[in-house]
């Protein structure tokens, strides 16, 4: 029998005590700052591309920051930051769907067909847009599971066919007027949240932090753990609320909430709980590493293929008729020009990589904000679109780069 050395449980004592007071906001910064430097940035690059666009803006047009100019913001954010959720799920396995745009025009068209052109309920009519998107991401899914086309062919053949589909629909005319002072209209150009209710939640997210950190400290000190900090997790909800609530405050200041825009980080919500929360989420982020790996784990890994497709290309259906909603009307340039290059770049710029394995849904939140206000701030300043194009390319193309390096030093760290 071997007995244990007093000096490696005098160690093993000292570390623990080490991790013990690293339960502080120094050790909370000192785990931050190793994180960072092991290439785990998370929506850090993201945030601060965010800051230093609002300065730059406001110090050329302080109508940038205006509160009456967010909520316009906001409102463009919903339609096409959908579709960048959606663009999340199949990029965090490595794939690609370039058929977003078209489904969304198509999802429109749709709406304009069975609603305004045949008379049929408008619920009836969103729901076949919603199911449309689901079956053309099922036949994405077969495509790629079962005849292994690549998902880079198959989506740009879709792009193609379901513009040409869209096209059909809309006929001659080549545009469908919405009802203007229908509710659905009204939700994509009008409708605000109640004052009360855009501070209440703003109370809510931190408020489950909290409750979510004080019960999982009580469980862990049930099963014989160490608990949580909870002046850390106190102090990460409090700071939570505050900026929320700020924010509330100053859209309330103009018009207020959108209620499109509430939806919009309803469906992230939604989204965000099922890949951190469920065994699917778990499932994604497994396949998206290492697909091999996951298959001999036992994961079904053509079912997390065809999910993915399918909830990419339903939520681009949503997209497009938000963007119905929005704009009043749908035509033949729904769906069409930079709505495929600012829903995919939505996604990398909020910090999804394009190599599978890592992502959030509130990286499409994060990136979509970074790509309007761009978009707004050189409205607001007169400047060409062609413009917007090369910045927001120039935006994605430093997203891509320090992803890559992220990734390589995370390789890097991991070895060592």
């Amino acid at each position: 029998m071997t007995m244990p050395d007093p000096q490696n449980a005098a160690a093993l004592d000292r570390a623990d005590s080490r991790v013990r007071n690293d339960d502080s906001f120094a050790g909370a910064w000192r785990g931050f700052v190793d994180r960072v430097r092991s290439g785990d940035l998370g929506m850090l690059p993201v945030i601060v591309g965010l800051i230093l666009i609002s300065v730059v803006f406001t110090a050329l047009n302080p109508v940038f920051l205006a509160p009456n100019n967010l909520v316009n913001l906001l409102f463009d954010c919903a339609t096409v930051g959908v579709i960048s959720l959606g663009i999340v799920c199949v990029l965090m396995l490595g794939e690609i769907d370039l058929s977003v745009g078209s489904m969304s025009g198509l999802a429109s068209a749709i709406i304009g067909v069975l609603w305004v052109n045949t008379g049929m309920p408008l619920p009836v009519a969103i729901l076949a847009a919603l199911a449309t998107g689901a079956l053309v991401g099922f036949v994405y899914a077969i495509f790629y599971t079962r005849l292994g086309m690549p998902s880079f062919v198959a989506t740009l053949a879709g792009l193609l066919a379901l513009l040409g589909l869209q096209l059909y629909l809309l006929g001659a005319t080549g545009s469908i007027n919405l009802p203007f002072q229908s509710d659905l209209v009204r939700f994509g150009q009008t409708l605000i949240m109640p004052d009360w209710l855009s501070y209440l939640l703003a109370i809510i997210p931190g408020a489950l932090i909290a409750f979510n950190g004080w019960r999982t400290s009580h469980r862990r000190v049930a099963a014989g753990l160490s608990p949580l900090a909870m002046r850390l997790v106190f102090a990460k909800a409090i700071a939570l609320t505050l900026a929320l609530g700020i924010a509330a405050w100053y859209l309330n200041l103009g018009r207020g909430l959108p209620w499109m825009f509430a939806l919009f980080v309803l469906i992230a919500v939604v989204l965000n709980y099922g890949l951190t929360r469920t065994k699917w989420g778990r499932s994604m982020f497994a396949v998206g590493g290492n697909r091999e790996a996951a298959r001999r784990a036992g994961i079904n890994v053509k079912r997390i293929y065809t999910s993915a497709f399918v909830i990419c290309s339903t939520l681009a259906a949503a997209g497009g008729i938000l963007a119905a909603s929005r704009l009043a009307s749908s035509s033949q340039q729904a769906g069409t020009g930079d709505v495929n290059l600012n829903a995919i770049a939505a996604a990398v710029i909020g910090g999804t990589s394009l190599f599978g394995g890592r992502g959030s849904a509130w990286s499409a939140v994060l990136g979509i904000i970074v790509i309007q206000a761009i978009s707004n701030g050189l409205t607001l300043l007169n400047l060409s679109s062609s413009l917007r194009y090369m910045i927001t390319g120039a935006v994605l193309a430093i997203a891509v780069i320090v992803d890559s390096l992220a990734r390589r030093s995370r390789v890097t760290h991991g070895r060592a």
